[in-house]
């Protein structure tokens, strides 16, 4: 009887909104969940009769049900904090975590580390991502981020990179005397740097003009920083030759001697290379070093060696990269955060504790650097918010309520005819 199946009819729709209102308050009560992304149901009609068969048309419904209950993966809200180890995605993809149940993903960012040094989530899930090699190169292995070196040790300085004029109307008659360096040399510059143990010294570099285009380098350091000399003496530890065309750039470089004797425990001949600039003659191109007609000076100078380091510091880099940054200066990569990526993101199972997992809906995970291949952005010191709409979700609760109460009127005027069926007996 048609009149007792749109009982039925009335109660799928009340079983359907009651799942819509468990739905639209998860997501309510989710508000302030890091990374949340809302969900939204999905119901399809039931057809329980056709009249006319195969031949279309005429069909009787029989209700409603809910088909699918999907997450909305837009992008939340992105807020400033003050930890470094905060971080946000823009765009798409996960954070990928390991725990005692295996791999799984999140979106929340919330991170910091424990006493082991180890990058973990409120739950203790530890972080993954590309760990670093020594020098500070990302490489392609996946682990646990860390923090395992306390202390950086120190480096000896192999390279010096000279940026500098020195002027074309300099007299070539002059005649260097080491014994008075300051007053026989057209210029003098000094540039620091570092011997085995990671101490710094002081060398001075000083330039004569020999012949038009073509000037002679001395490095010298003070006699007491070196095995070589005497207090208040200045000791020559390399020379070398400049060669500059006729438009003043460099034609060629040559280092004739560099084996630098520093005392005080530091190993002997200490090789130490001085680069002016891109040698033409071997196809090199740019400029350090010119001979201009302006007065000699020196722009800047820089090396590649330190002294030993203590961790003070930990930041996150724009590219999703761990660094630490030690006492001397230095900064070096310790990993690089990973992020996953699928094909159909709203596909995932969802885990709790804002964890995702793979599943065959989903698809499997491609794991690769933040900024690669479609994948989202990292920056520290944020959070990704919500994505619940407090407005939408409170206009769904009362449009689940009128359904609801509408679905309850079939049910009770489906009663009362159902009552008039059965007084047809007493009349």
């Amino acid at each position: 009887m048609g009149i007792l199946s749109s009982m039925y009819t009335g109660i799928s729709g009340m079983q359907g909104q009651g799942e819509a209102l468990s739905i639209y308050g998860d997501n309510i009560a989710n508000a302030n969940t890091t990374g949340f992304k809302t969900s939204r149901p999905e119901f399809q009609d039931v057809i329980a009769k056709s009249l006319k068969g195969l031949l279309g048309g005429n069909q009787i419904g029989r209700g409603t049900r809910l088909a699918a209950v999907n997450p909305i993966f837009t992008q939340g809200s992105i807020i400033q904090t003050e930890s470094t180890t905060d971080l946000a995605i823009t765009g798409d993809g996960f954070f990928t975590v390991k725990g005692a149940d295996g791999q799984s993903f999140t979106r929340n960012g919330a991170f910091h580390f424990d006493k082991d040094g180890k990058l973990i989530n409120a739950d203790g899930l530890k972080i993954q991502g590309f760990q670093a090699d020594e020098s500070g190169k990302i490489t392609s292995k996946m682990g646990d981020i860390s923090v395992d070196r306390s202390v950086i040790d120190a480096k000896k300085t192999n390279d010096v990179n000279m940026f500098m004029n020195l002027d074309l109307r300099a007299d070539k008659a002059m005649q260097f005397d080491p014994a008075r360096p300051d007053q026989t040399s057209h210029f003098a510059t000094g540039a620091t740097v570092y011997d085995s143990a990671g101490a710094p010294h002081v060398v001075t570099l000083y330039f004569n003009k020999i012949e038009d285009g073509t000037w002679q380098w001395r490095a010298m350091a003070k006699g007491e920083e070196v095995t070589n000399g005497k207090k208040g003496q200045m000791v020559e530890q390399a020379t070398g030759k400049l060669v500059f065309d006729t438009d003043g750039k460099l034609k060629q470089q040559s280092i004739d001697k560099s084996s630098f004797q520093f005392n005080k425990g530091a190993l002997p001949d200490q090789n130490i290379k001085f680069n002016f600039g891109p040698d033409k003659s071997t196809g090199g191109e740019g400029t350090q070093v010119t001979q201009f007609g302006t007065s000699s000076e020196a722009y800047k100078t820089t090396q590649d060696g330190y002294s030993a380091g203590v961790l003070s510091g930990l930041t996150f880099n724009d590219d999703g990269a761990l660094a630490a940054v030690y006492s001397n200066g230095q900064n070096v990569n310790l990993a690089q955060i990973a992020l996953a990526k699928f094909e159909n993101p709203e596909g995932l199972f969802k885990m709790g504790q804002n964890r995702y997992r793979e599943s065959r809906l989903s698809g499997q995970p491609v794991i690769g650097a933040p900024g690669s291949a479609g994948r989202g952005t990292i920056s520290a010191k944020t959070l990704e918010q919500s994505t619940t709409d407090m407005a939408s979700e409170f206009i769904n609760l009362m449009n689940a309520q009128r359904n609801f109460q509408a679905d309850t009127k079939v049910i009770s005027v489906s009663d009362e005819m159902m009552q008039d069926v059965l007084n047809l007996k007493r009349s």
